[in-house]
């Protein structure tokens, strides 16, 4: 894999599509029409997914939420790129990932609502997302081991912020990975800021993806908000990940909203560094590129943002008329109820 170093003796930097639209021929991917339009329309879709789960939980109809706008390409890119076979690990601002892998997307919005049975992924190779930072690292390493074992030809991909990386359970993943040769890809979505720390504040390493290097693999680093790159990088270091051993791509990107939804983003950084970043907005630059292949119009953006819509206000009713059955909190504390969940259990029903 590719392509200009970023500085002697590091990684190598993958972009194919500019901020501007212009695309790196040598490298440009050769995608059908079919899946350059799935991409788009499942970009949009989390967009717009996203600004109604911030509507619902600025309105009480959902609770803390974290928000993926000006990630959209990670997700789509590295979602469509992976195979069937492969296992992905995401966090929760990857929760969208598990309907562009073929889930309903009223799992993901019920489990935001929630309810546990929203990270009841039964369709696809998905583990549910955890929220202690770092944790998805090793558990990714393991799981990857155990394919191997196996005898499974599968990857797997597990997913971290920037802010993951400081945490000793991606060193002691990474160090795991290197020496076993897992089938591992750690994907780290570099989007500037651990919560409120900035990535400078983190590591004095000039990129993450030269970690790799101290643990005996490979790194790349690649423009987060360039969905052909994103796409690229992820499918090419999966099958690396297959065959050869580990991978660590660092995807560079930026969280437009904050954290969360108890998150004041005002208070550490400045409205020219949001401005910086939005004039890099992925879905703006692929509509561009699809401009350029005959396939995006004024016309074709307002069907598909309609279509979006529509799904998302349909996945919301969905959402909200779901019931838990309330049985289920003693059900499934220990894979067998004890007695005294059976006696609680009589208290509350009987």
């Amino acid at each position: 894999m590719p392509i200009r170093k970023v500085f002697e003796g590091s990684v190598s930097y993958m972009q194919i599509l500019d901020k501007d639209g212009s695309v790196d021929k040598e490298l440009e991917p050769a995608l059908s029409k079919d899946l350059l339009e799935k991409i788009y329309y499942y970009m949009v879709l989390a967009r717009t997914w996203d600004k109604k789960c911030l509507a619902l939980q600025r309105t009480g109809r959902m609770y803390t939420y974290a928000p993926l706008e000006g990630q959209e390409a990670v997700i789509v890119g590295s979602g469509l790129a992976a195979a069937p076979e492969d296992w992905l690990l995401p966090t929760y601002r990857e929760s969208f990932i598990y309907h562009v892998r073929g889930e309903g997307l009223e799992r993901p919005t019920m489990e935001w609502m929630g309810w546990e049975e929203g990270l009841k992924l039964d369709k696809i190779n998905c583990l549910p997302f955890v929220v202690p930072i770092g944790s998805e690292h090793p558990q990714g390493v393991g799981a990857a081991y155990a394919l191997r074992m196996q005898g499974k030809k599968a990857a797997v991909i597990v997913f971290g912020g920037d802010g993951s990386s400081s945490q000793g359970d991606f060193h002691d993943a990474m160090n795991f990975a290197g020496v076993l040769d897992t089938p591992t890809v750690f994907l780290i979505s570099n989007n500037q800021y651990a919560i409120s720390v900035p990535r400078k504040w983190q590591t004095k390493s000039e990129t993450i993806a030269q970690k790799a290097l101290a643990y005996g693999f490979k790194g790349l680093q690649v423009d987060g908000n360039d969905v052909l790159a994103v796409y690229k990088s992820v499918k090419e270091a999966a099958e690396h990940a297959r065959t050869k051993g580990p991978f660590l791509l660092e995807m560079i990107t930026y969280r437009m909203g904050p954290h969360t939804t108890s998150d004041d983003p005002k208070k550490y950084r400045n409205e020219e560094e949001v401005a910086y970043w939005r004039e890099r907005d992925p879905i703006k630059r692929f509509e561009i590129y699809l401009k350029g292949k005959g396939i995006w119009s004024e016309e074709y953006a307002k069907n598909v943002q309609e279509k979006a819509a529509n799904v998302v206000e349909e996945t919301v009713v969905k959402a909200e008329a779901f019931k838990s059955d309330p049985h289920d909190m003693f059900r499934y504390v220990f894979s067998k109820m004890t007695k005294n969940l059976e006696e609680q259990s009589r208290e509350c029903f009987e």
